[in-house]
């Protein structure tokens, strides 16, 4: 009995102690949450919507009728007013995050007033991207009626409507997303294509005017498109802010990465991708090749001689992907996809053995946004055992070998060949895989988010008094989410540098826009890279503005004891580094993979 009633007393402990450390969590969760809910209306009290029962459309219901006619239109006229303060104040704190709050707060402003229900943020920014898509268009009408005296102006500005265009569609893009009715607000998982598209529509601008000879026309058409450029600005800005704050919420109640870790299958790719896409980038065989929907072939073997040929009979509505077998051979011909081929998928036998050639060059008068030897406007183009080059030589100045624009490209086991300008990686998200890169002056130059894994960049012999840079990004606005970044990579001379190596000078980088971003880590640096590492573009400009990294490299090129001493230039940590991986940087939502050969996080 003793010993029974021991273990019963035992056993009520234990009830005890088990029911105060429920009661223990139950009020550790409850206090969390009144602690979130009492952060949320510290933010939000301003601008929440009244609680009284009286409504915009009467007064209560016992209320006779000339009362209520009475209330009704007195309620109406309040609720107005509240509904006009919401949004004033709602305005006030979503652009305190921006560059220009004057710009902002008048715009949006604007918007309200013709549109007044607009007082939740999503709507506000979609207020603020409309308007930017408004200005692109009246400084489009704006500068066609400018005189353009010379030749060289007057193609520049064929290109700036081009890019402007281009704009226009982004920004309309955006907005439509931003008026899906399934989007309750802007989170992590919705802001990485707004993002995308207005980062966009920046290089568009910057391109745009870079493309004008130092004169007046340029000068002209930079103050045109500026406000347009301020407006993007403000709305990068705005749904960065915006994002983060509903985020943190969502990940405190499990999102976040955890919801980004359920997008993956069972193999470490996209759940989105077809089992030929898979294959694609999970296989390096030779013989890794899907059934093509067609065949190119030189020697008249396929469905066509010509790669233009084929991309022409492409159907203008096709269900996944187009895909396109190149056989063996030097294709010497100006291929474009255009924007209306989506989802294309090109390989070839080889990098050295399938290839698109072309030789147009700006000294020979050809505008160096039109002399690519390859131009992908379509997105999600996957590229394979392919190679893209110009010929032109180093004389001959800027000579793109390949143009991509595309959103969501892929490139693997690709070679890109040539000297000045190699690869423009123009805008957008882009992918490299165990590419050969070669070249001498900004061999990788443009403002996409772009990341070049498991390469190489061969440096060869520059013309005299020239010195080699392996990138020159574009990025001109700090609330643009594009960067170049080279992860376990190598960076080495090729045959015509090696035995003159010490004549010439190397570097990693440059700046070609004021808040240029690149990131150089986890590769192999040869010791053909200049100890200062980075070179300025034009005194100290931008010098105080870019963002130019390192991280874990090696080889004799990595020594960073004597690199460039600017505000800019940072040696990072690991958790630095790992916000420039591919399941951070480019979004799991499209590319992610924990294979060896496609790698998701740090090496």
């Amino acid at each position: 009995m003793v010993f029974q009633d021991f273990d019963q007393i035992s056993e009520r402990r234990r009830a005890e102690r088990a029911r105060k450390f429920r009661n223990r969590v139950i009020i550790a969760v409850v206090s969390t949450f009144l602690i979130l809910v009492f952060v949320v209306a510290a933010v939000f009290v301003q601008v929440s919507p009244p609680t009284k029962s009286t409504t915009r459309d009467g007064a209560g219901a016992g209320s006779s009728s000339s009362s209520r006619s009475k209330g009704s239109s007195k309620d109406h006229a309040t609720s107005d007013v509240k509904q006009v303060s919401r949004a004033q104040k709602m305005i006030t704190m979503i652009c305190n995050s921006t560059d220009y709050k004057g710009k902002c707060e008048s715009t949006l402003k604007q918007g309200v007033e013709t549109h007044p229900d607009s007082s939740d943020p999503k709507d506000l920014i979609k207020l603020a991207i409309a308007a930017v898509s408004t200005e692109v268009n009246s400084a489009l009408k704006k500068a066609s009626a400018f005189n353009f005296p010379t030749p060289e102006e007057k193609g520049a500005f064929e290109d700036c409507k081009l890019l402007l265009e281009e704009a226009v569609e982004e920004l309309d893009r955006s907005v439509s997303e931003l008026s899906r009715k399934d989007l309750g607000k802007l989170t992590d998982k919705t802001t990485p294509d707004l993002n995308n598209w207005l980062s966009a529509v920046m290089s568009y601008h910057a391109t745009c005017v870079d493309g004008f000879p130092e004169g007046k026309s340029k000068t002209v058409m930079e103050a045109t498109l500026k406000a347009g450029k301020e407006l993007t600005s403000n709305s990068l800005a705005m749904i960065s802010q915006v994002a983060t704050f509903f985020s943190t919420f969502e990940k405190s109640d499990g999102g976040g990465a955890a919801t980004r870790r359920r997008l993956m299958a069972k193999d470490g790719l996209p759940s989105w991708m077809t089992s030929n896409e898979r294959r694609m980038l999970k296989g390096d065989a030779a013989d890794d090749k899907p059934t093509p929907n067609v065949v190119v072939a030189k020697d008249g073997s396929g469905n066509f001689k010509t790669i233009n040929e084929a991309l022409a009979a492409m159907p203008a509505k096709y269900d996944g992907r187009y895909v396109i077998y190149v056989k063996e051979g030097i294709y010497e011909e100006t291929v474009v996809i255009t924007k209306k081929m989506a989802n294309v998928t090109m390989y070839g036998d080889g990098s050295q053995k399938s290839m698109i050639s072309g030789n147009k060059n700006s000294a020979d008068g050809v505008r160096a946004f039109q002399t690519a030897s390859f131009v992908a406007l379509g997105d999600g183009l996957l590229a394979k055992g392919i190679g893209f080059r110009n010929t032109a030589g180093p004389e001959k100045q800027q000579a793109v070998a390949a143009r991509v624009q595309g959103d969501r490209a892929i490139f693997v086991n690709c070679r890109f060949e040539g000297f000045q300008d190699t690869l423009y990686a123009q805008a957008h998200r882009q992918f490299y895989r165990s590419c050969l890169i070669t070249g001498t002056v900004d061999i990788i130059f443009g403002d996409a988010a772009a990341i070049f894994q498991n390469c190489n960049f061969m440096l060869k012999k520059p013309l005299d008094k020239q010195a080699n840079v392996v990138t020159a990004q574009g990025r001109s606005d700090r609330h643009e989410t594009t960067a170049t970044v080279l992860q376990n990579c190598k960076i080495l001379p090729d045959k015509t540098l090696e035995a003159v190596k010490a004549q010439f000078k190397s570097y990693l980088g440059r700046p070609r826009n004021e808040y240029s971003r690149t990131i150089v880590m986890e590769s192999e640096i040869e010791d053909i890279i200049h100890p200062d590492g980075w070179m300025p573009w034009d005194g100290d400009f931008a010098l105080k503005t870019l963002y130019y990294a390192e991280f874990s490299n090696k080889g004799p090129g990595a020594k960073t004891d004597a690199r460039v001493k600017w505000p800019g230039f940072k040696v990072i940590d690991k958790e630095e580094a790992a916000k420039f991986t591919i399941g951070t940087f480019l979004d799991v939502d499209w590319i992610q993979s924990s294979s060896v050969s496609v790698h998701v996080g740090l090496f």
